[in-house]
């Protein structure tokens, strides 16, 4: 079972890549890596020896760090935008 339902996704891609379309912007990439971090995260705290899955949760963090560094290096506009929208760094 997906994570993420197609609807979802467009919704995703609408608020944060400007149109449904737009799959491959900066902006949407991270939301969408954040929407399953979230979803791992959780599963994670019910199951605590879930090794593979949290490999999984590490390795997407990671991608989510190294597009946010490109994000920041390249719009810092964009990326305090994103980081205050979806609700990183306290």
């Amino acid at each position: 079972m997906s994570v993420l339902t197609k609807e979802r996704k467009v919704s995703i891609f609408e608020s944060f890549g400007g149109k449904a379309t737009n799959t491959g912007s900066i902006e949407a990439q991270v939301a969408m890596i954040t929407e399953r971090i979230n979803h791992i995260s959780s599963h994670l705290k019910q199951n605590k020896k879930d090794f593979s899955s949290n490999r999984g949760l590490m390795q997407l963090v990671g991608k989510r760090k190294r597009l946010l560094s490109y994000l920041s290096k390249t719009n810092l506009q964009g990326y305090r935008s994103l980081i205050e929208k979806l609700g990183l760094r306290k």
